[in-house]
């Protein structure tokens, strides 16, 4: 099985962004992205590691691990072909930009562990290191896991339940992308499919469900806004973007935002204002396309509900009921590279951002494209010329 980034499509467009450009926040309240909104609270961003030296994230990484073998031990060097991952959706969830200029997070108050694993980084055994990632993060501190990545499949390894479990354990909240289009499909995605995890599926400032963020069904918990939002870029730059990679980190930061606001709020408790809070989409009630709808983030900060168990599922009873009868592990996953950059503001940002990335450019950009077109361009041109006035001679 193979794992793929909950991500859809992104563009580098340059270094500064306008508060009124982030529509996203308007139509969530004034609870967030407020300068001190969710401090004292830690979120763990298991991804490809964060770009410490951008300026909407100064300051806001305590700490991170790496457990690719491809980065620095602390985590905070980028890894893999799609290095950029990682920072842009660490940006959703903390960007400094009412200081910066750039991204404004849901949560600018709260503090980041850049826990790095191998997403585009060949023959990487992200099964382990994702399990291993989670149990590190919830040692670490994390309150809340924010995994923007999914594995090509409903089910996971039998590692995982021992990491999902500890977090649960520990009262720690995961979110996780719900996953996007692959090979032309959509279904639900472990580690969203999982029993306790919070998934969440990307809308389009119409609140209509993207086709970027295809999930439906059992792998859908919520919605959250997911396209044409804008993230932090390695390189100092910023990036516009959609799916479900950069729904799951607006949750993330909702959810920092409701756990500084009440401490004593268990994880059970926390995932049960979500849920109870959302305001209704597509049918009645749950559906497979919105999940419970779409997150509000004032009535699920101004909540008091309690909830004893997880409203979403007990892992501990899944595990007791299905994996006794598995007599065959799963075979390993890599995770697959998400879509690149195809769209940029300027050929020069272009090429730092392609060199920054270690991706190729698009065909589009090749200059021997060029050298090869125009000398033949003028005799493309008569030929068409010509065709078309031959069509006219038919017709009269």
């Amino acid at each position: 099985m193979q794992l793929i980034a909950g991500f859809a499509a992104i563009a580098v467009l340059g270094t500064t962004l306008a508060p009124a450009d982030q529509w996203w926040l308007a139509d969530m309240g004034d609870k967030v992205g407020q300068p001190l909104g969710g401090q004292s609270i830690v979120v763990a961003v298991i991804d490809t590691g964060i770009d410490i030296n951008h300026p909407d994230l100064a300051s806001t990484v305590i700490g991170g691990a790496d457990f690719s073998k491809a980065g620095t031990p602390d985590g905070k060097t980028p890894v893999g072909s799609n290095s950029y991952h990682g920072t842009m959706v660490a940006s959703l969830i903390s960007g400094q930009g009412l200081e910066s200029g750039g991204v404004i997070g849901i949560a600018p108050g709260a503090k980041l562990l850049s826990v790095s694993v191998g997403l585009g980084v060949e023959s990487s055994d992200t099964d382990f290191q994702i399990a291993a990632a989670i149990i590190w993060s919830v040692d670490a501190g994390a309150d809340v896991i924010n995994l923007s990545l999914s594995r090509n499949s409903s089910s996971w390894p039998r590692s995982w339940d021992k990491a999902f479990l500890y977090a649960f354990d520990n009262d720690v909240v995961i979110v996780a992308a719900s996953g996007n289009e692959s090979d032309g499909a959509y279904r639900p995605a472990a580690p969203a499919t999982i029993p306790g995890v919070i998934s969440v599926t990307g809308l389009n400032q119409s609140l209509r469900a993207s086709r970027l963020s295809g999930t439906s069904g059992i792998g859908v918990t919520l919605s959250a806004p997911g396209v044409d939002l804008f993230g932090s870029y390695p390189g100092n730059q910023i990036a516009g973007w959609s799916g479900s990679s950069a729904a799951a980190p607006i949750v993330s930061g909702i959810v920092a935002l409701m756990r500084a606001q009440d401490p004593a709020a268990s994880a059970n408790d926390i995932i049960f204002r979500l849920i109870s809070t959302t305001r209704d989409l597509g049918e009645p009630g749950f559906d497979a396309t919105y999940g419970f709808g779409v997150v509000d983030p004032t009535a699920a900060i101004e909540s008091a509900l309690r909830a004893s168990t997880n409203p979403l599922g007990s892992l501990s009873y899944w595990v007791d009921l299905y994996r006794a009868s598995e007599t065959v592990e799963l075979e390993g996953s890599n995770l697959v590279i998400p879509i690149a950059p195809e769209r940029f503001l300027g050929a020069a940002d272009a090429q730092n951002s392609l060199e920054s990335t270690g991706s190729r450019a698009p065909w589009y950009l090749n200059p021997l494209l060029y050298l090869v077109i125009t000398p033949v361009a003028p005799l493309l041109w008569l030929a068409v010329r010509k065709r078309r006035n031959e069509g006219r001679g038919r017709k009269t």
